[in-house]
């Protein structure tokens, strides 16, 4: 006793924009997460760790293991899973987290 529990019609998306992931262009529509937009536009990988250089991506999907940390706008560690797209945003994909440069200090 299953019940047909699939989507019918097509998917609504709301208003197109820009932004850029690495400098380059890339659509994304209103109400979408970073997440949504870099995974629609077909970029798998968000980050790579800062030890051994691996891979990440959308893990949880609501912000509990960081594993989609992004650049936004020059703010780094931002997870791109919360954090919703709006016009003319920047984000790189970045190495690891990033932490503040005391070198200099």
């Amino acid at each position: 006793m299953s019940k047909d529990r699939r989507i019918s019609g097509p998917i609504v998306r709301g208003e197109p924009f820009q932004i850029t992931v690495d400098g380059k262009p890339v659509t994304a529509y209103a109400g979408e997460t970073i997440a949504t937009v870099l995974l629609a536009s077909g970029f798998r990988i968000f980050r790579h760790t800062a030890r051994q250089g691996e891979p990440r991506s959308v893990f949880c999907g609501i912000g509990i293991c960081y594993d989609c940390l992004v650049t936004v706008n020059n703010v780094p560690n931002q997870r791109a899973c919360m954090t919703f797209a709006k016009p003319g945003l920047a984000v790189i994909r970045q190495r690891g987290t990033v932490e503040k440069d005391v070198s200099s200090e």
